[in-house]
């Protein structure tokens, strides 16, 4: 394949902005790699939570919140972040995780609730970690990452270093005051945060008309208030996505300024695995059009197919391939122990797990 591929028709007016003329057919072929990876390693984990196993229960306990219909975003976002960009995000995490490079067997030990998981099986589904890689979670408190994502903004402005923080949102947590008041300190300070507004159109089973006041302009708009930049995406294109955050990205990177991007997208499953309302508050038919016609990987695979940058037999092995991973990451998280009671306190404090003084004496906060 060539080094550098030239779209030879694409639906998206967006295609030839300057950050997507870069993308190599590599490039192209990896992002929808990365969405099929989230979408068969969610695929597998709905199995695995709805399987009976020889306990008697499910693989997986607790809540499990799937990306599926959401890819896109993720993997069009991230793919734009840098050394020193950061990214933080609610409970539906498993694909911002898999995109920035954590791999399937310990996010799915993880959700196993296994020691093997990238949170030691504490977690669940809803936190996922790897600081190592920028990736802060993963938070189960509608919203409670937003002023978080303002933090790791003023981080990276105190130490004077080139970057921002993509802070991913549900458009039922734009109503929480933690939000606002992240905004509020976002724009007095100055801090290079890009909020990203996943707008699935869904408060948990309230459609987004009878929960959130808003203009015809979107949820977004809400940062007028706060003479802050925004923006509205359609969530199922990679082009647009990409090209739209690059204005955010470089508007933080090079002003220290912050954004909200709203961007449009669906979520195919109901809002947790716990919701057996899915098709009550939405009907069938509403579901169904969304995956015959606005599905974010049939989406760019066809634009890489009309590009010539793939074929059809590409695309089924490359989703051959993202099952087979998934698979072989159940085994890993079926086979892999369960934490040791022994360890139910570690992990806690930092202090206490690298011995300090303040970990011995427990003044973790007070001095004489």
């Amino acid at each position: 394949m060539a080094t550098k591929s030239k779209p030879k028709s694409s639906a998206s007016e967006y295609a030839d902005a300057d950050i997507n003329k870069s993308l190599s057919a590599e490039d192209k072929i990896e992002f929808l790699r990365k969405m099929l990876r989230i979408r068969r390693f969610e695929q597998e984990s709905l199995k695995n939570y709805q399987v009976t196993n020889k306990s008697g229960g499910s693989n997986i306990g607790g809540f499990l919140h799937v990306y599926i219909g959401q890819e896109s975003i993720a993997v069009g976002t991230i793919s734009l972040c840098g050394e020193n960009d950061h990214v933080i995000t609610a409970y539906r995490d498993h694909g911002h995780a898999l995109t920035v490079g954590m791999n399937m067997n310990e996010c799915m030990a993880e959700l196993f609730g296994k020691a093997t998981g990238c949170s030691k099986g504490k977690g669940g589904s809803m936190h996922y970690f790897a600081p190592d890689k920028n990736y802060w979670g993963g938070h189960g408190i509608v919203a409670g990452q937003t002023p978080l994502g303002a933090g790791l903004a003023y981080g990276l402005k105190y130490k004077g270093l080139k970057g921002c923080c993509l802070c991913y949102l549900g458009d039922g947590a734009i109503n929480q005051g933690a939000y606002h008041e992240a905004l509020n300190l976002a724009e007095l300070w100055d801090l290079p945060v890009i909020y990203i507004i996943e707008n699935n159109g869904y408060s948990m089973g309230t459609s987004q008309e009878r929960s959130s006041a808003h203009s015809e302009k979107g949820l977004a708009a809400r940062a007028e208030a706060y003479g802050m930049e925004w923006d509205v995406i359609n969530g199922e294109d990679i082009y647009e996505i990409r090209a739209k955050t690059q204005i955010a990205v470089k508007r933080a990177h090079e002003e220290c300024r912050p954004t909200i991007l709203e961007i449009k997208t669906y979520r195919w499953e109901g809002h947790s695995i716990a919701d057996a309302n899915k098709e009550k508050y939405r009907t069938k038919e509403e579901i169904q059009k969304f995956k015959d016609e606005h599905d974010p990987v049939q989406v760019w695979k066809k634009a890489m197919l009309e590009e010539g940058v793939i074929t059809e037999d590409d695309f089924k092995q490359i989703n051959k391939e993202a099952g087979e991973e998934a698979k072989a990451a159940s085994k890993f998280a079926d086979e892999s122990p369960f934490p040791e009671v022994s360890s139910i306190q570690d992990d806690i404090y930092w202090e206490v797990d690298n011995n300090t003084e303040a970990g011995r004496t427990g003044r973790h906060f007070f001095h004489d």
